[in-house]
């Protein structure tokens, strides 16, 4: 079954091009759950056959995963708190869920919308409370596009060199996952000493 989609969307990825790459990642990045590993790892494994080019990839899964996050980012901001706890469940946002980011974009602060997006089942809501707070939005953009584009880079050099082995990338994402949680503690340590220096001074 699994094989079965994952060649589905290489199928889809290959006749759409990268079109296709841009409507899945928007659809991912929104709050719709879609795994962004099974549209970027068959698309970095096309680009090791000389079929796609990493940079237009990149260009199009960055430009998929800011559209969706804006559309999170303006449902939360326009139709409130009250009206997403009430009705969310119909967009696949629980109420669970919506506490969880809240308390995890109020511990972290705007960072959370660049830490956020490399952490699964975290990633896709974060703009949610960056909306109901009313963050910024050149420094939502901004620190968004630079966590989707890491996101978007790991899996698709890892379609890229180990596309054909899924062992392979199993074994390596669970790695690299781990050591993205063991990075973000560090930056958020780094962050948290750097806000305390700047309140004291």
């Amino acid at each position: 079954m699994i094989k079965e989609l994952a060649q589905d969307l290489v199928d889809l990825i290959f006749d759409w091009g990268y079109l296709g790459i841009f409507l899945l990642m928007t659809v991912e990045s929104s709050f719709i759950p879609f795994p962004s590993e099974i549209v970027l790892v068959p698309a970095g494994y096309l680009a090791s056959q000389g079929q796609m080019s990493i940079t237009l990839i990149m260009a199009s899964a960055l430009g998929g995963s800011l559209i969706g996050a804006f559309i999170n980012y303006y449902l939360a901001l326009t139709l409130g708190r009250k009206v997403l706890q009430k009705y969310g469940k119909y967009f696949f946002i629980s109420e669970s869920a919506l506490v969880k980011m809240e308390n995890y974009f109020e511990a972290h602060g705007h960072i959370s919308t660049f830490t956020g997006r490399l952490i699964p089942g975290i990633r896709q809501l974060i703009s949610i409370p960056a909306g109901l707070a009313k963050m910024n939005i050149a420094e939502f953009a901004f620190f968004t596009g630079l966590g989707a584009g890491i996101w978007a880079l790991i899996l698709t050099l890892l379609g890229y060199f180990i596309g054909a082995n899924e062992e392979l990338i199993s074994a390596y994402l669970k790695q690299i996952t781990i050591a993205i949680v063991i990075l973000l503690i560090v930056l958020a340590y780094v962050y948290y000493r750097y806000q305390k220096n700047k309140e004291l001074n």
